[in-house]
């Protein structure tokens, strides 16, 4: 049996760019539903909102159903035992949170590759290796994983060259919200300070020839994005998209009733 063949990292390598969507909504419906509409990626995000490590595997699954969709896995924080379990049910991209210094990228790395090069502990009987069907697994792993960090905060923005360029990360992810905050614009990620930092970032990485990528929450921003160079863009998340939809219909209905 042959490995799974990351098509989000083989896309990031061959510069096509990926349009991705936010899943926060636990369950395996959410995410279908998500799969189904044809985005390139789809984030599946355990640092924020009620999703845990239990629910990974079941949106893999589904995920895997839809042959032109990537599973990427945010988890909780730059954890090895957590980057372990994940990769042992089959995640074969991560995007890791609150990275600021080469140090913590290159611990991120070493979690998903096994000795002498890494730390990840070694098991023959996972999903990953589709049951210990798929031969010499370990030594090809690291060949269809794939390594996103995140970087969202004034130090990060600092060691940008240094992170992106350290070996094993694929690419790096520039986190707005935490941004805005770190640079001292609590919840304004809009705040000009903080879209010219993103927009340097995204230029810097371009020059260092690292694939960017970002979150945007609307249609306009996603394009704005895109236009300045980001490798992969996630164009909304699940919750928002719902939250919005609601409130629009309810609008809608109020005003036709004379509300």
């Amino acid at each position: 049996m042959d490995m799974p063949r990351n098509r989000f990292r083989a896309a990031l390598r061959e510069g096509r760019h990926q349009l991705g969507l936010w899943n926060a909504i636990p369950g395996a419906t959410a995410i279908e539903i998500a799969a189904a509409a044809g985005f390139d990626w789809v984030v599946i995000d355990l640092e924020h909102g009620p999703m845990d490590v239990p629910d990974v595997l079941p949106a893999l699954q589904v995920v895997a159903a839809y042959p032109g969709v990537s599973a990427v896995v945010r988890p909780a924080a730059n954890d090895a035992a957590a980057i372990k379990r994940l990769l042992d049910m089959g995640a074969q991209t991560l995007l890791i949170p609150m990275v600021s210094t080469a140090a913590e990228a290159e611990a991120a790395a070493r979690a998903m590759r096994y000795a002498p090069e890494g730390t990840r502990g070694l098991a023959g009987i996972h999903r990953a290796s589709r049951w210990g069907r798929v031969p010499g697994y370990a030594a090809a792993a690291p060949d269809e994983l794939c390594l996103v960090v995140q970087v969202e905060s004034r130090e990060g923005l600092e060691n940008l060259e240094a992170i992106a360029g350290t070996p094993g990360v694929d690419g790096v992810f520039i986190g707005p919200s935490d941004l805005a905050a770190s640079l001292g614009h609590l919840a304004d990620p809009d705040h000009a300070e903080v879209q010219d930092a993103i927009a340097d970032a995204i230029a810097r990485l371009r020059a260092a020839g690292v694939p960017s990528g970002i979150l945007a929450v609307d249609e306009a921003g996603a394009r704005a994005r895109m236009e300045a160079g980001t490798a992969f863009t996630a164009a909304g998340i699940d919750a928002m998209i719902l939250a919005r939809g609601l409130d629009a219909l309810r609008a809608a209905m109020r005003d036709h009733r004379g509300d």
